[in-house]
């Protein structure tokens, strides 16, 4: 695995542990020789993001459309920032270049982009890694319903049990390193 793509909040948050893991997460992807593809702006988690992995001397990517280039204040001092005209060429650069994928807290827009890459991942349009960083319990309600989904059989056992769910950012990314290259189920 050479380049993680983590989705992630715009905004910070109501409590401040979500921009420390976000921080935490980059810092731990670029020890662990990652490059950091991520949404391009420097405010919220992604702008945490980008500074752990920065700090630690890592490569970081950001993929922007040119309408959230100024309302997510795009980051100036990434390794390179890669602008486009629409949300679909964003989640295409960004899944183009990752290996694996990690949602962290966020709103609809983190939420809807992971998602995307869940239902890929499911219908077997790839075998990349998906994880989520469930910092303080955020994604408990949603790893339920995936449970539910489960229970009531819309979704396979072996597509939920492909979700890594971890709450220390470099738990998650040795799980990832783990599974990368395993088969898809």
């Amino acid at each position: 695995m050479q380049a993680i793509t983590i989705f992630c909040g715009s905004r910070p948050g109501r409590d401040e542990v979500y921009s420390q893991a976000a921080y935490a997460l980059g810092q731990e992807a670029a020890k662990a020789g990652l490059r950091v593809i991520y949404g391009g702006g420097s405010s919220g988690l992604m702008g945490a993001v980008a500074e752990g992995a920065l700090a630690e001397g890592g490569k970081v990517t950001g993929v922007i459309p040119y309408s959230l280039k100024e309302k997510e204040l795009a980051h100036d001092r990434l390794t390179e920032l890669i602008t486009v005209h629409t949300m679909h060429e964003r989640k295409a650069q960004m899944y183009d270049q990752g290996d694996a994928f990690i949602a962290l807290p966020g709103g609809i827009g983190t939420l809807e982009e992971f998602m995307e890459i869940l239902t890929w991942h499911a219908i077997g349009a790839h075998a990349k890694p998906c994880g989520i960083l469930n910092t303080n319990g955020y994604y408990d309600p949603m790893y339920d319903l995936l449970r539910h989904m489960t229970e009531e059989a819309f979704v396979t056992k072996e597509t939920a049990d492909r979700i890594l769910l971890e709450d220390e950012p470099a738990k998650l990314i040795q799980q990832l390193q783990h599974q990368e290259g395993e088969p898809y189920v």
